[in-house]
């Protein structure tokens, strides 16, 4: 079946739109005209408020600007007619017909029912996650996890060509913090014992990396005394992180080569974990790309010496400084310390860089929202090396606070007092959880109710959304066929107002699909579908599908299975299953 050719509303109302502008105001081209659906059905499918913004413009009445503009509307096989209400909105009503063709229209297009080509099939890269490979992934993760590949879908069905990738930081003090707090514990299995540091890894899982270490090397790493560990190491009360470095300096001496086999070791442990719990969250990556690796083939000092070759790296007590005020940060920025070592923003420079030279035409950063401060340095770089910084797109995402029995449950990923995104998913479910984390726009906060998440009620909003597919399919079973039974159902059928409401609903589906994109908002997916079901509800709840009528009753079932196709089609974009039974 081909499907049957449908017009996009939206985009044809507004070309109209921009035609009556052409006579009304000759010369207003950026005169935005926005196209919405009215709160209320009685003012129409559609309206537009352009008249109100030129009537500053051309010193006339909104009410007869309007009036002008929808004496200049051209005339539309889709529109059965126009007004004008208000102050000076123009309210349109679609034909019963166009609404009705939509269900034709979803059923031969299926899972392609919201795709377009927008895109243009123009490279994008989606960088998220990102977490430290320092343990496992926690439900604030979990948020960014889910929000990332949600939005790499929406990219990828309006027409990008999406990369999704993971940015792994194998090269910092973090995985030297975690390789230490590793070998310590795994150097207690020999009756070697120091006071560990409190500002070292704690959880269980570090244990856990120790005994595999000793599993595969025995007592390899093992030939040395504490005495030798604590040499010369300042006392942990007073100076907490010297004691730590000092530690960290002590085992790379005492390990010499073997240092790299305990770093490689649980850097390995930590990224089979975090690949395997993303996987089985319906999370998967195109690119893991290692940060050690902008070291190993002079990236960072590539990038660090093309800024300064363009003028903007300063010299200041033994480091190197990016002029970043000059690109509108609040403040100059290190980029190497004084004892050579280059900083984190040196080598984030350096990925931004190499993203650019791979080629992305727009590179999105899906950051936590603690990093808000940081956009601007990064922006900046980005604009000294002459790169477009607006080719730089950054998403935050607050962190999902977790809510147990009414209490909150805090997380410290150094103390291990942490509840694990493998956790969240063995009590919650991968549906619930990836449905609850898009629930609220990304920079909101989001109380995540573990309670609500496990209910089987029509407040659990993934439920109610997933219950409306597996009703159609109920009612599939009963009448005792497929979607592929149903005989060229007749849509002019559908008559009634909640039948009506519920086509245009299903029409504005690759509308919202497009705007979430265009925003970076999965959520709306997430609202929609819940509109969505809601009125599918209240439709099957108030009418009777399997009437006697066979051509009434396969228009109804058609109607039913293009509601269901819909839901589908929005659950596979947040990554949520579309049950049959429930």
């Amino acid at each position: 079946m081909n499907p049957t050719p449908f017009p996009a509303l939206r985009f044809h109302i507004a070309q109209l739109f921009q035609a009556a502008l052409a006579v009304v105001a000759p010369g207003a081209d950026d005169v935005a005209v926005i196209i919405e659906r009215p709160r209320q059905p009685q003012h129409g499918d559609y309206a537009c408020s352009v008249a109100l913004q030129l009537a500053k413009r051309l010193k006339r009445n909104p009410r007869e600007v309007a009036a002008a503009l929808l004496q200049a509307l051209p005339s539309s096989p889709h529109i059965a007619k126009a007004e004008v209400a208000g102050a000076g909105f123009i309210n349109l009503f679609a034909k019963s017909a166009v609404k009705q063709a939509v269900v034709p229209h979803i059923l031969a297009a299926a899972a392609d029912y919201g795709r377009s080509d927008t895109g243009q099939r123009k490279k994008v890269q989606v960088e998220f996650v990102s977490a430290n490979p320092t343990g496992p992934l926690h439900v604030g993760h979990g948020r960014g996890a889910a929000y990332g590949a949600s939005l790499a879908n929406l990219l990828a069905t309006v027409g990008f060509e999406v990369t999704r990738e993971y940015y792994v930081n194998d090269a910092g003090r973090q995985m030297d913090i975690l390789a230490l707090s590793t070998w310590l514990r795994y150097l207690e299995f020999y009756g070697i014992r120091v006071p560990f540091p409190p500002n070292a890894y704690q959880g269980a899982y570090v244990i856990n990396m120790a005994s595999t270490l000793r599993d595969a090397h025995g007592d390899r790493y093992a030939g040395m005394t504490a005495g030798d560990i604590l040499h010369n190491v300042p006392d942990a009360a007073a100076e907490p992180e010297a004691h730590l470095d000092a530690l960290i300096a002590n085992a790379k001496r005492l390990l010499g080569g073997h240092y790299a086999d305990v770093h490689d070791h649980v850097l390995s442990e930590q990224m089979a974990d975090l690949r395997d719990d993303l996987a089985e969250f319906g999370v998967g990556f195109d690119v893991w790309f290692s940060e050690k690796s902008l070291f190993d083939t002079g990236m960072v000092a590539r990038a660090v010496e093309t800024l300064r070759q363009h003028g903007h790296i300063y010299r200041q007590d033994g480091a190197l400084w990016f002029r970043s005020t000059q690109f509108g940060d609040e403040k100059d920025r290190v980029v190497r310390r004084e004892n050579g070592q280059y900083t984190y923003f040196a080598s984030d420079i350096a990925y931004h860089l190499n993203k650019i030279e791979r080629g992305f035409d727009s590179i999105i950063d899906v950051w936590g929202a603690d990093h808000h401060g940081y956009m601007p340095r990064v922006k900046a770089a980005l604009a000294a090396l002459g790169v477009d910084a607006g080719r730089l797109h950054i998403a935050l995402v607050q962190f999902a606070v977790l809510y147990r029995s009414g209490e909150k449950v805090s997380m410290s990923t150094r103390a291990g007092e942490f509840v694990t995104l493998r956790e969240l998913r063995r009590e919650v479910g991968n549906d619930a959880a990836r449905f609850f984390y898009v629930l609220r726009k990304s920079d909101q906060h989001l109380d995540f109710d573990l309670e609500l998440a496990k209910s089987k009620t029509n407040d659990n909003p993934v439920y109610y959304v997933q219950y409306a597919h597996a009703r159609v399919c109920s009612v599939l079973e009963q009448w005792g066929g497929t979607a592929a039974d149903l005989r060229e159902p007749d849509p002019s059928l559908l008559t009634s107002d909640q039948e009506i409401s519920l086509l245009s609903r299903l029409i504005d589906y690759p509308d919202v699909v497009a705007d979430a994109a265009r925003d970076f908002s999965p959520h709306q997916i997430a609202f929609y579908l819940r509109e969505l079901a809601g009125e599918f509800h209240s439709y099957y709840n108030a009418t009777r599908l399997l009437v006697p009528e066979e051509p009434l009753k396969q228009a109804r079932l058609a109607l039913a299975v293009a509601v269901r196709q819909v839901v589908h089609n929005g659950l596979a974009l947040l990554g949520v299953s579309a049950p049959e039974k429930m």
